[in-house]
């Protein structure tokens, strides 16, 4: 007569004893009794506990640097200067993108990028209602300022619309006190050399526009500046620019400083050059020196 068949949970709940003996007496030492459902799930309790020991070591110790491929420490420092450099790389090419937009728009005759107003329009009906009305403070200001503007030949009124017959008539400042070590000339050397004391102070010759105030391997700082009557000027081997591109300079305003910077100097000196309507002229014609 065959037996009935069990279920498998009957099978798990069956009990088992495990006995050791000691092999020379047949003592009982111990004994354990088990069912299958007991072991699993002990099985499955020392694995949790084994596996959350383990992830517990590689998260909070340094054991985790011996699984291949876990970066150290200083491959993990090198990722962090890595992402700061990528960072300033960034800012920098976008300093760089800003830059040469400013100046193809100085160049064309239109106001830098940071010039222009990026706010909401206003409405012009609520200017009507604003009244402005001087100080005594602002008239003792007003007052002073035209008393000593009155003999400045910088002063005068300033007109972008300057004709070539205009252009004698100009009056040049003298950029820095020195002496001219070398002359111009169209075919090999377009401006002019004055030697002077390092650390002089660089003067605009004329008003205008700097649409250039860079550095370069062979004449170091070198600032441009756009007068009227397509007249430019040029300042190298500068030692510090004192403006940047895009901005307004007055004649006789500081824009620089008298360096040795650049590989085509031998020692400290300011090269001038002027370009009207493109070709080089000889500043000596418009300068004293």
């Amino acid at each position: 007569m065959s037996k009935p068949k069990r279920s498998l949970i009957r099978k798990l709940n069956d009990k088992y004893r495990l006995i050791i003996y000691n092999d020379n007496t047949f003592e009982e030492l111990a004994h354990l009794r088990l069912s299958a459902f007991n072991l699993a799930w002990v099985v499955g309790l020392l694995s949790f506990i084994l596996i959350a020991i383990v992830l517990f070591l590689v998260a909070y110790t340094d054991i985790k640097e011996l699984i291949p491929g876990y970066p150290d420490p200083n491959m993990r420092r090198s990722i962090v200067e890595n992402a700061i450099r990528l960072d300033s790389l960034e800012k920098e090419i976008e300093l760089r993108d800003r830059y040469m937009h400013d100046l193809a728009a100085v160049i064309s005759g239109e106001a830098p990028q940071d010039a222009k107003t990026t706010g909401t329009t206003i409405d012009s009906s609520k200017l009507k209602n604003i009244k402005f009305s001087r100080s005594k403070t602002d008239s003792l200001f007003r007052k002073q300022i035209e008393e000593e503007e009155q003999f400045n030949l910088a002063a005068t009124k300033r007109d972008s619309k300057v004709t070539k017959n205009d252009f004698a008539r100009f009056y040049f400042f003298k950029p820095v006190n020195g002496v001219v070590t070398n002359k111009f000339n169209a075919k090999n050397h377009t401006g002019i050399d004055i030697a002077t004391a390092e650390n002089t102070v660089i003067k605009s010759v004329l008003d205008g526009t700097v649409i250039l105030a860079t550095w370069t391997i062979e004449t170091g700082y070198l600032i441009q500046i756009q007068h009227p009557s397509n007249l430019i000027s040029v300042y190298k081997h500068c030692a510090v620019l004192f403006k940047t591109q895009g901005a307004k300079v007055n004649a006789g305003e500081p824009i620089g400083i008298v360096g040795n910077t650049g590989e085509l100097t031998t020692g400290p000196h300011l090269h001038l050059e002027l370009w009207r309507d493109g070709q080089p002229i000889n500043a000596e014609d418009y300068i004293v020196f």
